[in-house]
């Protein structure tokens, strides 16, 4: 919200800088984000008046001009050919500064003196909006009537300051310069001018020229109107203008522009309506027909749904409510009848509808956070009596003003010493009454009851009325203190978070790049990952005001997302990648039951290049160690359709499914734009939670020699490392330390069928010194277990 300091003084005697003002009012809870001073880079420069125009003796292409800049003439040259003696234009004179660092100095061109230099709109920094003409070609021609020597900032209405604000969406009220105002006033401790709204002439009677109906209060709680007739359409005033113009609007008309302006100073927006072109006299606000369309003003077809609300006359839709007219009546130079439109929409259907059209307006984005309903006769006042300052029309009398439910105001309990144990401080009951009555609250101190002004619905509490307090009183004033209270609890994480932290550390570690993904996503993901069309996973939540198709439904897997990170690292040649992501899946439960969903947290893995399924493994392998699980395992996996299905396996700790990992199947690999070689492993964190061992014990160094021992053995292809291993740990006992893979052959030496795999055994007593005949004896029942088992054959 931008607003100028000379429009702040209308309302409210300003006795301090800019700066100071702004530093002010954000600590009273209203946040300044800069300061604007127009003109700021322009310096001496005039308005100037051509005396007389001759044609260089030197040049063709040049004019030499006699200028009056008020106290005195001055030569010019220039090669400008749209002026012409009598023109209003800018001189920059001799020692003078422009946008950009320009400074001007004296000199000759072809030999004739030039003490100046006329300025285009563009030299000025100005365009086409700023000021009629600024966007052509040539010199800035000003209209007459300026006084000649004026600077010209204040001439083009660049001498202002404007602050330009974040107005958060629960403070509609300060949506306008008078809300600013009465904050201003309340910061700085100085009365409040509100403007007197009185119309001095009326003929002939409103109801005479149009009427009104409301059929969906529920969407329109007010709507008020006033007719102007005899009707003048010229260009508004100078001063409003400015106004206008620092307020960052453009100019247009009067009667737009004065729409523009109470919306401005009152917060309220208006639309004024040609009555020639609304049938019937009749104004009806409804619902959209299914199918309707309007041509609005920025000359788009809309298609209309019946959820939004219309401003129509007999026969047609002439507005979208709060959000834009409609080209059929808006106001041209033929305008003769007007009727201004002051009226209160539903917040919550203004903000669907501009969503729905995809036009946000400064009216919607003003209505959408709920605006005063009994602000609509002050607007509608104010800007006839605008018409009538300005000569525009002459105003009827009375007002139509469709008012079916009367607002009730809201009044709080106001107990001060409650506010003042709530807030830490010691604030007078004075102070406390008199804030509330500048800010336009009502104060029963008998009852000790606070009135809400309509203007104000965030104030819905004792709490709230607390925080006016806090804010004009000065949050910087109130004092440090440490905690009180009969106990106090030190924070800590949940044994949860303790393991996701330790998950995020290991995965670093590791060589891991942690990644951020939406869980928003489309239903096209699924094909990416081949999963099945019956598969549950394509049961998803969906989203009911989604941003887009490609975010219309919540993820119930990880797996596209992951891809789509490396896909575009790959394609960014990239070689190599590493990535985890600790996200969440969203597994409906049942919606007709108003279930929300299972919101699961899962690990995802991913990584490409110099890499194999045994060092994505091994990172598993690490992250169990880490977390203390001992009772895991990886079992063969080939019915996964996003796997390789010779390439993966599950994860299995203590018994149960916890997770997948292995090389994506190559058609997901050539749907995503990802490496054939690429792997990905997702981890259900909740069983990594549930069997997570984060206590550690203290093993003593052994104080007994070690024994090993080498065995090669025969077995056919299709039996597993772990059930060997599995089986050499079954028949070896408690002497048992340690087992080694070190060796997997497949050659003209061994059978085909068959593989030769090579263990190195540790054995290791805690009590003594292992003898050959105990170690000899182990290894006699590990190999006779293989062989039982695994039909295993010793090789020599």
């Amino acid at each position: 919200m931008k607003v100028p300091i000379s429009w702040l003084n209308d309302y409210v005697d300003i006795n301090v800088k800019p700066e100071e003002l702004a530093d002010a009012l954000t600590m009273s809870g209203s946040k300044v984000e800069s300061v604007e001073k127009l003109g700021e880079d322009i310096s001496n420069v005039v308005v100037g008046k051509i005396i007389s125009l001759e044609k260089h003796p030197n040049a063709d292409k040049l004019q030499v001009s006699q200028v009056d800049i008020g106290r005195g003439t001055i030569q010019v040259v220039t090669g400008a050919q749209n002026i012409s003696v009598g023109d209003y234009i800018p001189v920059a004179l001799v020692g003078s500064t422009l946008p950009g660092g320009v400074k001007i100095s004296k000199g000759k061109l072809r030999g004739i003196e030039s003490n100046g230099m006329m300025c285009s709109g563009k030299e000025l920094n100005l365009t086409e909006e700023d000021y009629p003409g600024a966007g052509e070609y040539g010199i800035l021609i000003l209209e007459n009537g300026l006084t000649v020597g004026q600077d010209i900032k204040e001439a083009l209405g660049l001498s202002d300051t404007v602050l330009d604000f974040e107005i958060t969406s629960n403070r509609p009220d300060c949506l306008s310069i008078l809300g600013m105002a009465r904050e201003t006033a309340v910061t700085l401790g100085v009365p409040l001018r509100k403007p007197e709204i009185k119309v001095e002439k009326e003929e002939d009677d409103v109801n005479e020229y149009a009427s009104v109906e409301v059929r969906d209060p529920d969407l329109c709680p007010r709507y008020s109107a006033r007719v102007v007739k005899d009707v003048k359409i010229e260009p508004s005033p100078k001063w409003m203008r400015d106004r206008l113009k620092a307020a960052g609007v453009r100019p247009i008309n009067n009667i737009v522009d004065i729409t523009n302006f109470v919306m401005l100073e009152l917060g309220q927006p208006m639309h004024a309506f040609d009555l020639e072109y609304v049938k019937s006299k009749k104004i009806v606000v409804r619902r959209a027909y299914e199918n309707e369309t309007i041509k609005t003003l920025d000359d788009q077809d809309r298609k209309l749904d019946t959820d939004m609300l219309v401003i129509a006359d007999g026969e047609r839709a002439v507005a979208v409510a709060g959000v834009m007219g409609g080209a059929n009546s808006e106001i041209l130079d033929t305008t003769k009848t007007i009727l201004f439109e002051s009226a209160n929409f539903s917040g919550s259907s203004v903000r669907i509808t501009a969503k729905k059209l995809g036009m946000r307006t400064e009216a919607s984005s003003r209505f959408e956070k709920g605006l005063d309903v009994e602000n609509t006769i002050n607007a509608v006042d104010r800007a006839v009596q605008l018409v009538e300052m300005l000569g525009a029309g002459k105003v009827c009398k009375g007002i139509i003003d469709c008012y079916p439910r009367k607002a009730e105001k809201k009044a709080i309990k106001f107990r001060p010493d409650r506010m003042n144990q709530f807030l830490g401080t010691s604030i007078e009951s004075d102070f406390m009454v008199n804030v509330f009555r500048r800010l336009e609250f009502t104060v029963d101190e008998k009852q000790m009851l606070v009135t809400v002004p309509s203007f104000r619905p965030d104030v819905e509490r004792e709490a709230d009325l607390a925080e006016e307090v806090a804010r004009f009183y000065g949050y910087n004033k109130i004092e440090a203190t440490l905690l009180s209270g009969k106990s106090s609890t030190l924070g800590r994480k949940t044994f949860k978070q303790k393991i996701e932290d330790k998950i995020k550390n290991t995965m670093m570690a590791c060589g891991l790049s942690e990644i951020y993904t939406y869980s928003f996503t489309s239903t096209k993901v699924f094909d990416l990952v081949n999963i099945p069309a019956d598969s549950q996973l394509r049961k998803t939540i969906v989203i009911s005001n989604p941003l887009g198709e490609d975010y219309s439904i919540m993820r119930t897997t990880t797996l596209p997302e992951m891809l789509e990170t490396i896909s575009i690292n790959y394609n960014r040649r990239i070689e190599e990648g590493r990535f985890f992501d600790l996200a969440h899946v969203y597994l409906p439960k049942d919606t007709n039951a108003g279930e929300l969903p299972e919101e699961k947290p899962v690990l995802t893995l991913g990584m490409y290049g110099n890499i194999d399924f045994y060092e994505i493994k091994g990172v598993l392998e690490e992250l169990m160690d880490n977390l203390g699980i001992t009772n895991y395992e990886f079992q063969p996996l080939k019915d996964n359709p996003s796997f390789h299905p010779g390439r993966t396996a599950y994860l299995i700790i203590n018994g149960k499914n916890a997770g997948v990992v292995g090389e994506i199947h190559p058609e997901v690999a050539e749907k995503n734009e990802v490496p054939q070689r690429t792997y990905l492993s997702t981890v259900d964190v909740l069983a990594l939670v549930e069997n997570s061992n984060l206590s550690v014990n203290y093993k003593a160094l052994p104080k007994y020699p070690a024994v090993s021992r080498d065995i090669a053995m025969l077995v056919k292809d299709e039996i597993l490392v772990k059930q060997i291993e599995d089986t050499i740990r079954q028949y070896s006992g408690k002497i048992l330390e340690n087992i080694k893979l070190f060796d997997i052959y497949k050659g003209k030496q061994v059978p085909d069928g068959m593989k030769s795999i090579a263990y190195n055994i540790t054995f290791r007593a805690d009590d003594r010194t292992l003898t050959d005949e105990e170690v000899g004896k182990a290894m006699n029942k590990v190999l006779n277990g293989l062989k039982n088992n695994l039909d295993a054959q010793l090789r020599e």
